[in-house]
């Protein structure tokens, strides 16, 4: 283990990140794999055509000539040197927003239970009459015959990675704001916000945090104003006892969840989701730490 890797586990735990615990949602300290046995979305979309050798060359000069200007336009952002030392107060930034673009589309993978032979559910994700991106589908709690399934009925859209040039990892700096910021126009049922905070290392693979959100049914759209301190630790889906706030320069995917345990057709149309910075807002976070063990590492 070099110097970096090894300071980077000291300072995630000086911080309180994560704690060495064992919990019903870490049953071992080593997990093999990064989604826990699922498959991955990817692994489910249908191979690419055979390609011949040549088709291959071209194919590969393409990516190459593709991914080399992605990284030109990175050198010449770096190269500006304009940081933003102040962020204008009320002003949202918008991150993602459907505008009427089918191709908006591509930056959201949808999942549900049937997905993985856990459930009968199904979901959509599709553009509507004005431009605006629907999340639609039905919740059924039916649980499959094969006496493993215990609880069934969710739906998921969640946000690609970002990557930088050559398919490298990056993530989603929001450290200098302090909302999460969204427009929609609800069904009356109660959605889940989450932010995941994956690290590089398999204890923190599966860290995500969570917002409530209620919407409102009828025909106007809601403004919803969450703080980041008020979101709650998770890891695998589980609450957990020791509660940290979240790290906004590592959040890796913003998704929505629907499992609100009723039956039934659901329906969230989503104008755009934003980030924002509210001077007046000091709080940092909203839920009290401390360890049922009273231990400390």
């Amino acid at each position: 283990m070099n110097m970096r890797i090894l300071s980077r586990i000291l300072i995630d735990f000086a911080i309180g990140r994560r704690k060495l615990h064992m919990t019903s949602s870490l049953p071992c300290f080593y997990e093999p794999d990064r989604k826990s046995g699922y498959k991955r979305v990817y692994d489910r979309l249908p191979p690419e055509q055979n390609l011949s050798i040549f088709g291959k060359i071209r194919e590969g000069y393409r990516q190459f000539k593709e991914e080399f200007g992605i990284l030109m336009e990175e050198v010449k952002e770096k190269l500006r040197m304009d940081p933003i030392f102040t962020y204008r107060q009320n002003e949202i930034d918008v991150v993602w927003r459907f505008k009427g673009d089918p191709k908006s589309l591509n930056q959201w993978i949808i999942t549900c239970d049937s997905d993985y032979n856990e459930g009968f559910s199904t979901v959509k994700l599709e553009m509507s009459s004005i431009g605006t991106g629907v999340f639609s589908g039905t919740i059924s709690t039916r649980l499959p015959k094969d006496g493993r399934i215990k609880y069934a009925g969710y739906c998921n859209m969640t946000s690609i990675p970002k990557q930088k040039s050559f398919k490298r990892d990056a993530y989603l700096n929001w450290s200098h704001y302090t909302h999460l910021v969204l427009r929609i126009r609800g069904d009356g049922r109660c959605y889940v916000l989450n932010l995941s905070t994956r690290g590089i290392f398999d204890l923190t693979w599966n860290d995500m945090y969570h917002y409530v959100l209620y919407t409102r049914g009828g025909p106007y759209w809601q403004y919803v104003r969450v703080p980041f301190s008020k979101f709650v630790f998770s890891s695998k889906g589980r609450v957990q006892d020791n509660q940290v706030p979240i790290i906004q320069h590592e959040i890796t995917n913003f998704g929505i969840s629907l499992a609100d345990d009723i039956s039934g057709h659901f329906r969230l149309e989503i104008d755009y989701i934003g980030v924002e910075y509210d001077n007046f807002h000091k709080e940092e976070f909203a839920y009290e730490k401390y360890d049922v063990r009273g231990i400390r590492f």
